[in-house]
């Protein structure tokens, strides 16, 4: 994951302009990801190697905590203001609950993926002597 040397040829893009929009992080024109999820093994545009790319559990992570925000706050105003039967919340919540994580999913991994292009974030090494 060489940084580019021509600023010009490969401008320093924000990482949510291209990563939540699913692009290459260095050239923002080629796709960062072949299927839903799965990361495409470089750039068609400008031949950037993906392999550096491992967003790990930290997408999963940042939707419990959003989705979760939103559905318990959400659920605990309607319970509250309305006191409906059980079977209303789950009417409400279980699709929201799955649309917003599915939604959320893809957009937020491109964003780790191209945070750890722009901050060159790589595995630990320890230094041998």
């Amino acid at each position: 994951m060489a940084a580019p040397t021509d600023k010009a040829l490969y401008p320093d893009l924000p990482p949510s302009q291209t990563g939540m929009r699913g692009r290459c992080p260095r050239c923002g024109e080629g796709r960062l990801f072949k299927g839903f999820l799965g990361l495409a093994d470089r750039c068609q545009a400008c031949g950037l190697d993906y392999e550096f790319g491992d967003s790990g559990d930290g997408p999963a992570v940042f939707i419990i905590m959003i989705v979760g925000f939103v559905v318990v706050g959400l659920a605990l105003y309607v319970e509250f203001s309305f006191g409906p039967p059980i079977w209303v919340h789950v009417i409400l919540w279980v699709p929201l609950v799955l649309i917003l994580a599915i939604g959320l999913l893809r957009p937020l991994k491109g964003l780790m993926i191209a945070q750890q292009y722009k901050h060159r974030a790589q595995e630990g090494r320890i230094e041998e002597t």
